[in-house]
């Protein structure tokens, strides 16, 4: 794909309400997504295209360097699939900073009313990303200010309480884009609110990984942020629907054109062997990762489909987790 397909795609994303945002890093992502019918502001200008609701907002600017790569991955007994955007790894990083640091007015803001909020950089230290909070609460401006220039996991300080009891909004900025999130911090028992959220996780940050284990990102490129389309399987909040085969062509066709070539090509070499009858036992696991989870998430998406002789004993050889059947039922509930 070249930028500006890239950024036509990241277009009608922004305007597919069935479509989920993320953007951050491995351990600390903020997410976007809107419910049907929900109102939506959108930009598309130069340089600027965003979608802004009343919880949160995701936004991009120049995207001339960003690669899209889409992927799936084996998870459970079914699978997910996104497209990863990514940027070189020598353009990706952001300021690292260590410590909680004041950034003045966010000037950048997707919505007007909130660009005279003070920014604050948790100094999380991240790559691809700079994690901030946004206010205007004196109050909470003063308490964050009093901890300036120390970690917000030190000892005493009151910075990290008093922003989960107040709120603010989280402003996550990479190089190409930002999301924001409007809606408050679930206390750390509760459970993150639906639609725009965030999750921090510090024993994952710790790890210094720029993204999961189980990702394909080509060498030298560093995902800041991914979109997911309609799943074929699952609805917005991970609970099964009936299979939508118009979903699922259409991701398949993000992952011819941005895909990995090699999983591509394997993937159907694996779906023409089955359908044309050949045995099991005449293919050899893959050694590589990557291309095991091609082979499980090629088996489960036949699975899900009209019945296929023989696909049992492929289930039963590289799958065993997934129930296999003749009779094409899969583990969704679909038949």
């Amino acid at each position: 794909m070249t930028a500006d397909d890239a950024t036509s795609l990241i277009h009608q994303e922004l305007a597919t309400q069935t479509t989920q945002w993320s953007l951050g890093t491995f351990g600390a992502i903020a997410e976007f997504l809107r419910d049907p019918g929900e109102p939506v502001d959108f930009g598309d200008g130069p340089g600027r295209l965003f979608a802004v609701t009343d919880r949160g907002g995701i936004g991009f600017g120049d995207l001339s360097e960003v690669r899209l790569v889409a992927s799936e991955t084996a998870v459970g007994q079914g699978w997910s699939h996104r497209v990863a955007l990514c940027l070189p790894e020598a353009a990706c990083a952001m300021n690292r900073r260590s410590v909680l640091t004041e950034l003045g007015p966010d000037e950048a803001a997707l919505r007007p009313q909130d660009r005279a909020g003070i920014l604050f950089d948790m100094g999380l230290g991240t790559l691809q990303v700079d994690i901030c909070i946004r206010t205007g609460d004196p109050a909470l401006i003063a308490t964050l200010r009093s901890a300036a220039g120390r970690s917000l996991f030190e000892a005493g300080i009151p910075a990290m309480g008093a922003i989960v009891a107040e709120g603010p909004h989280r402003v996550f900025i990479s190089r190409a884009g930002r999301c924001e999130v409007y809606q408050p911090i679930p206390p750390a028992d509760g459970k993150s609110p639906e639609g725009p959220h965030t999750h921090v996780l510090p024993q994952l940050l710790r790890s210094g990984r720029t993204h999961a284990a189980t990702e394909p990102v080509p060498e030298g490129w560093v995902p800041f942020a991914h979109l997911v389309p309609a799943h074929p399987l699952k609805d917005a909040m991970g609970r099964p629907r009936p299979w939508d085969d118009a979903a699922h062509k259409r991701f398949q066709a993000l992952l011819a054109a941005t895909g990995d070539p090699e999983l591509t090509a394997l993937k159907q070499q694996v779906v023409t062997a089955i359908r044309s009858g050949s045995d099991a036992a005449s293919f050899r696991e893959p050694a590589n990762k990557f291309a095991r989870h091609t082979l499980r998430v090629s088996l489960r998406q036949l699975r899900a489909g009209p019945p296929l002789p023989g696909l049992s004993r492929w289930l039963e050889a590289f799958d065993k987790q997934a129930p296999a059947s003749e009779d094409g039922a899969d583990a969704y509930g679909h038949g």
